[in-house]
């Protein structure tokens, strides 16, 4: 899951090397903490937040073929 997060936002920027995801167990849930550069915040989050629902939406359907509940959440 996290390279899969990973993978999507380094697409999405344009420091890719200023990208981080951190995997965080909780419960049996699955927090993936993505952070970013700055000034790429913006294109990670998208207008209206739909780029970041996108990419929650997307960790979730991964996680349903391991029954693991998946959240997403970008830092700032």
């Amino acid at each position: 899951m996290r390279d899969l997060v990973e993978f999507l936002t380094r697409t999405l920027v344009e420091d890719a090397d200023a990208v981080s995801v951190e995997e965080v167990d909780e419960d049996g849930d699955i927090l993936l903490e993505v952070s970013v550069a700055s000034e790429d915040l913006g294109r990670v989050i998208g207008r209206g937040g739909r780029v970041a629902n996108a990419l929650r939406t997307i960790a979730k359907a991964a996680g349903t073929r391991d029954d693991t509940r998946v959240m997403v959440e970008i830092l700032e």
